[in-house]
C-alpha cells in the first residue's frame, strides 16, 4: 500500500514582502499635558497587558509594546490597536497618549516623536515607504546616535539619516568604529533588530526634572541631576531597595532623546554614589551646545537593600555623609519629602560682601 502523497509545500514570500508593523510606542501624559505618576504608570502597563504580554515599561512615562500576537484576535491592524489603546486610557484612566507604530522599536519611536500630541503616527512596511520617513531627518533622530557621534557624523558630511544610509557602510566603520557603523548604517536603512524585552515597572525607580526653559548651562543640569539623584535615593532606602545600574534620558528641544546606562560598582541607594554615576554619564555625552528639556534618572535593576553590602572605609567624611543621609531620611519621614535636600541643588547662594550695609568690614 503506498504512501499518501505530501500536500506541495507553500511558495516562499516574494523578496519585497514584509511583515505588518507591529511594534507600538506609547507615550503617557494626564489630559494637562503632565507627566503620569507612578501609580497610574502602573494602570497603564496593565492597560496594555490586556492587548498583549510582550510590554516593556519605559519608566518615567512610555511604553514599547509588541502587538503581533493580537492583530488576528482583535481583527484590527496594529494602527487600530493603538486607537483601542488611546480610546481605553482615556476613557479609564483619563489619560491621552501618543502612539508610533512601526516594524521595529526605532520605526516606532521615531513614529511617536513625529506623532501630534494624543495622536497616532504609522510607518508603513515598505521600505521605500520607511526610507521616505527617515530621509530628512537628523542624524541624531537614530537610536544610539548621541549629541557627540551626530557631530562626528556631520564633519563629514553626513547630516541627515538619508545621507548616513546611502553612505557605504565600510566608511561609517571607519569613522564610528566597526560595530558602532555596522549598527548606525543598519538604523539608517530602518533595520533595528531589537526586541521588545518584556519586563517590571517594579524592577526600576525612575524621577525627572523638566527645565522651565531649554537649558544650555551645564551647571545647572548637573544640579537637577543632584537633585534627581537625591530624590532616588531616598525613594530606594524607604522602599528597601538598592540599585544595580542607573539610566539618563535627555530630551532635547527637538522632542528627540538620548539614553545611557550605566552599571554601578556595588547596588546601592546612597545618593552620593548615584549622584557620581549620574555625572560621569552626562559627561560621557559631551552636551557642549545641546538645548535640552528634560532630564530622567532611573534607577534599574533592583534588588533588596541588604545586598548593598557598604564597603568599609577609613574616611571619616565617608561615615559623616551616611550619618547625615540617615538624619536627612528621618527628617523626610517626620515632615515630608521637602523638608530636607542637597544645599548644591539650590544653586549659588549670593553671599553678601564686606561693602555691603550691615556687613563692614573686619
Amino acid at each position: 500500500m503506498s504512501a499518501a502523497p505530501k500536500p506541495p509545500a507553500a511558495p516562499p514570500p516574494p523578496p519585497g514582502a514584509r511583515r505588518p508593523p507591529a511594534t507600538l510606542h506609547i507615550r503617557f501624559r494626564t489630559a494637562a499635558g503632565e507627566p503620569v505618576d507612578a501609580r497610574q504608570y502602573e494602570q497603564l502597563l496593565g492597560l496594555l497587558a490586556q492587548f498583549t504580554p510582550v510590554v516593556q515599561a519605559l519608566p518615567p512615562d512610555a511604553a514599547l509594546a509588541d502587538v503581533r500576537g493580537a492583530l488576528r484576535y482583535f481583527g484590527r491592524d496594529a494602527a487600530g490597536i493603538a486607537a483601542l489603546i488611546r480610546l481605553r486610557a482615556l476613557a479609564w484612566h483619563g489619560v491621552s497618549c501618543t502612539i508610533g507604530v512601526g516594524a521595529n522599536p526605532q520605526l516606532a519611536r521615531i513614529a511617536a516623536q513625529d506623532a501630534p500630541p494624543g495622536g497616532i503616527r504609522a510607518v508603513p512596511a515598505d521600505p521605500r515607504a520607511a526610507a521616505a520617513f527617515l530621509d530628512r531627518r537628523p542624524a541624531a533622530a537614530l537610536h544610539g546616535v548621541g549629541p557627540a557621534t551626530a557631530r562626528t557624523l556631520s564633519a563629514y558630511g553626513l547630516d541627515s539619516v538619508g545621507r548616513i544610509a546611502a553612505a557605504p557602510p565600510a566608511t561609517l566603520q571607519r569613522i564610528l568604529g566597526a560595530k558602532a557603523g555596522r549598527a548606525v548604517s543598519d538604523r539608517a536603512r530602518g533595520i533595528d533588530p531589537t526586541p521588545v524585552t518584556p519586563n517590571a515597572a517594579a524592577r526600576s525607580i525612575a524621577a525627572e526634572h523638566r527645565f522651565a526653559h531649554d537649558e544650555l548651562d551645564p551647571d545647572r543640569r548637573r544640579r537637577a541631576l543632584l537633585s534627581l539623584a537625591d530624590e532616588l535615593g531616598a525613594r530606594l532606602r524607604t522602599s528597601g531597595q538598592a540599585a544595580r545600574a542607573l539610566t539618563l534620558t535627555v530630551r532635547y528641544a527637538d522632542r528627540s532623546t538620548t539614553t545611557r546606562t550605566r552599571r554601578l560598582a556595588a547596588p546601592t541607594a546612597h545618593g552620593p554614589a548615584l549622584t557620581e554615576a549620574a555625572y560621569a554619564l552626562h559627561t560621557a555625552l559631551a552636551l557642549q551646545r545641546a538645548r535640552v528639556r528634560a532630564l530622567a534618572l532611573r534607577a534599574e535593576d533592583l534588588c533588596p537593600a541588604e545586598h548593598a553590602a557598604r564597603q568599609l572605609s577609613f574616611d571619616p567624611a565617608d561615615d559623616r555623609a551616611h550619618r547625615v543621609e540617615a538624619a536627612t531620611d528621618r527628617a523626610r519621614a517626620r515632615f515630608g519629602p521637602g523638608a530636607a535636600r542637597p544645599a548644591a541643588a539650590l544653586g549659588p547662594v549670593a553671599v553678601p560682601g564686606p561693602d555691603l550695609p550691615g556687613h563692614p568690614r573686619p
